[in-house]
């Protein structure tokens, strides 16, 4: 059966009615999937097709909407189904048309955040491994903070970038910056909270009515600063958006020191992903977290 039949056949078993497509035209994405919007039945549906080996992806990008979802805090476009074929795998999505950001969307976002985070679990990870970006995310159970974040997280990223040929500086100061994490966690005792796990401005939107949404999530249970911090890495939000989140649950006084160790995770992932300059950035916040451990 070809792809789009395929599709609209799961469409129609997923939503019990049948389902059609009548047009369907390109969306803007990522660099990860390729993206569509279709429509048909007076239905509109937002797709994301991969290699067909990428199904895991998919299934786990569906799993981690509906735990956000579970958390009845900020909406995220439901999942509708997914599935693969001898072409593609996909993801079927709600379709949600997005309008320009307001402060009143930005504190309503601070606000939901910060009550997902407020959702926790008994350990740090997830019940399953996802992907961040296109990169393999280990999300294996721990109980101890720092022992996820040296051994899922940076270590993860810095033996990938040595397989990838990053060796030299980056990775003997990657080596010692993991004996040093806990001088960055003193009096510093985070709960497992739900996290986006990818929250950056481009992964965010808001209805025409202003309500708004997370979406494209790497989704585990790990300390709330780390989603925060990413929300700083790229551009950042404006400032509405932190005094609510910080009115609603405020940080702890040393998060601007772990906000740099943090984000060096997504650093050494985009060098991973893309190469580049990024390279250069990761060894420049190695050096200055470092100097401060």
């Amino acid at each position: 059966m070809p792809l789009w039949e395929e599709m609209a056949h799961a469409i129609s078993e997923a939503i019990d009615a049948p389902f059609v497509i009548e047009s369907r035209r390109p969306a803007g994405g990522g660099c990860i999937n390729e993206a569509y919007r279709i429509q048909g039945k007076g239905l509109a549906y937002f797709v994301k097709l991969n290699a067909p080996e990428r199904l895991p992806m998919f299934e786990a990008e569906a799993a981690g909407l509906a735990e956000i979802a579970g958390s009845n805090t900020v909406r995220v476009p439901q999942p509708v189904c997914h599935g693969s074929g001898e072409e593609a795998s996909w993801l079927v999505l709600e379709c949600i048309d997005f309008a320009s950001a307001s402060n009143k969307g930005m504190r309503e976002l601070g606000r939901n955040l910060a009550c997902m985070h407020r959702a926790t679990a008994e350990r740090f990870g997830w019940r399953r491994d996802n992907t961040i970006g296109a990169t393999p995310q280990v999300n294996t159970q721990e109980a101890d903070w720092i022992a996820f974040w040296r051994s899922h997280r940076l270590d993860y990223q810095l033996r990938l970038a040595a397989a990838n040929g990053h060796r030299g500086r980056l990775l003997e100061g990657g080596e010692r910056l993991l004996e040093r994490l806990p001088a960055f966690f003193a009096g510093h005792n985070p709960r497992p909270s739900l996290l986006h796990g990818d929250l950056w401005s481009g992964n965010a939107g808001f209805t025409a009515e202003g309500t708004p949404v997370v979406f494209d999530p790497a989704v585990y249970y790990g300390d709330r600063e780390a989603d925060l911090a990413m929300t700083e890495l790229f551009g950042g939000f404006p400032g509405s958006f932190y005094e609510a989140y910080g009115s609603e649950y405020p940080l702890d006084p040393g998060y601007a020191a772990r906000k740099p160790l943090y984000n060096l995770y997504h650093v050494l992932n985009h060098l991973n992903l893309f190469g580049g300059g990024y390279r250069a950035r990761a060894e420049r916040m190695i050096g200055e977290l470092l100097a401060h451990a």
